[in-house]
């Protein structure tokens, strides 16, 4: 099948997206409304993009009702100011549980029970059970269209825990053990990341390029 998204309603373009480009890594972002409110939202529209300066980009829809944005829209572009954490199996259920449609003066963080510790560089506070947590300052935000913001931001400060550092030194991190999990298909799917292979990158051999007199 062929789908023109030119052509599709918004509802049948998500679906094609939310189906196809999976898994995706789920940030589960922090921030701190001007008045002081805690908010945690999970997003799976969510990626690192650069490393000079180190860079994550979060897509984040607005309410498809009234078309404004949500409160973690409000608060980084408000305060400038968010915290990445990702998510293992064990924090599932508090993330799930987070992601209800809750009024803007009630927080996330004592509504799912969330345990907490202080940021360094950023208000916003980290979540405390989380294997990485990301500190960023805004650098841009973009409204692309009627229903979203590309959100990008700088990592200020990475908070690995301790339990998944194999080598201080090298910086070699025991990546399987935090157990993360991802976002798939359709309403309500997730995916184990313990299910792994690995591919050595190929160094590059001309043999296997045709010359022009072959082709």
């Amino acid at each position: 099948m062929r789908y023109d998204l030119r052509e599709l309603p918004l509802a049948a373009r998500y679906k094609i997206l939310n189906s196809t480009v999976t898994p995706r890594p789920i940030a589960w972002v922090t921030t701190m409304s001007k008045g002081g409110v805690v908010n945690a939202a999970p997003y799976s529209f969510f990626n690192v993009c650069g490393v000079e300066p180190p860079l994550v980009v979060l897509g984040l829809l607005k309410d498809l009702r009234t078309r404004q944005l949500k409160d973690t829209a409000t608060n980084i572009i408000d305060t400038g100011e968010f915290v990445v954490n990702l998510v293992c199996e064990g924090d599932a259920e508090k993330m799930n549980l987070s992601s209800v449609d809750a009024p803007r003066e009630v927080s996330e963080i004592d509504y799912a029970g969330i345990e907490t510790m202080p940021s360094e560089a950023v208000r916003p506070p980290r979540v405390a059970t989380s294997p990485v947590s990301f500190e960023c300052r805004k650098v841009a935000a973009l409204d692309i269209g009627t229903h979203q913001t590309v959100m990008i931001g700088e990592i200020l400060v990475a908070h690995i825990a301790d339990a998944f550092i194999s080598d201080p030194g090298k910086l070699y991190l025991d990546t399987p053990a935090m157990g993360l999990i991802g976002r798939t298909h359709g309403a309500g799917w997730y995916v184990r990341t313990t299910d792994q292979f690995k591919l050595d990158r190929p160094v590059f051999d001309p043999a296997r390029v045709k010359k022009d007199d072959e082709a």
